[in-house]
């Protein structure tokens, strides 16, 4: 992976996400610690516990990026289907797993590795494991598919784990201004000028609201830190010339 950065896609899969039972507290770690490495999160999807949408999107989604993570589906219950979807979606036996079946079965009580725990133990032939500090199941990566937990510390744990062997590019670099009374509508078409001269990066406007009046934060982002820097002071330009004064930074969360 030489050149440009590396894009990676994130598959969210789960009814519970959908349905809005669950709130997915993956997606910004993710995005974080991959841009970190140079590898900038281009595409993420929600997608059902339905295997031939799974299987579907991950053979359309392995195809079209360098890396592609999934969470979530990796458990002992019945709806956990990510593993086995893997493995069909690569064409290959999903089977016990010759270095996690016999280390989760020692790590249970004698009869305590029913056949919902051995669900964790199988995988597609051909995976390595992805090991984490809080459970003994792993998650397991087959090519470029990481299978992660969909549980936030558990996928946190794999992630920190897994990050080393990643081969990533220039870390992504984001500059921000922020800038109160001043609608993102008056200065789209400047926006836009300054996009069409950096088209290396990622420049967006993003309203906020606040008890004392609203605003827009501008910020830039891409693997040139030296290309975001010129380009926000393009933007605070651009804010002055509205009679406004820009304040540098993102705006603090409230």
């Amino acid at each position: 992976m030489t050149g440009k950065n590396p894009t990676a896609c994130l598959l969210v899969i789960g009814n519970e996400v959908l349905s809005g039972r669950t709130r997915d507290a993956n997606i910004q770690f993710l995005a974080t610690g991959l841009g970190n490495l140079g590898i900038p999160l281009r595409e993420v999807r929600i997608i059902p516990d339905v295997a031939e949408t799974i299987i579907g999107t991950v053979n359309e989604v392995r195809r079209k990026f360098d890396y592609v993570f999934t969470t979530g589906g990796i458990g002992p219950t019945h709806d956990d289907i990510t593993s086995e979807c893997i493995a069909a979606a690569f064409g290959v036996p999903w089977e016990p797993h010759p270095v996690a079946w016999p280390r989760m079965e020692a790590a249970y009580k004698p009869g305590e590795f029913n056949a919902a725990r051995q669900r964790m133990a199988t995988m597609p032939r051909g995976a390595s494991l992805i090991e984490n500090a809080i459970s003994v199941a792993p998650g397991f990566r087959l090519e470029n598919v990481y299978v992660l937990a969909g549980v936030p510390k558990i996928m946190q744990s794999m992630f920190e784990w897994l990050a080393p062997s990643l081969v990533g590019g220039a870390k992504i670099e984001s500059r921000a201004v922020h800038v109160i009374g001043l609608p993102e509508g008056v200065i789209a078409e400047g926006l836009a000028a300054v996009q069409a001269r950096y088209p290396d990066l990622d420049i967006g406007s993003y309203p906020f609201y606040r008890a004392g009046g609203g605003g827009v934060a501008l910020v830039a982002k891409g693997p040139d830190g030296e290309a975001a820097e010129r380009a926000i002071a393009e933007v605070t330009e651009l804010i002055r010339g509205f009679g406004k004064t820009p304040i540098a930074g993102e705006p603090p969360e409230v």
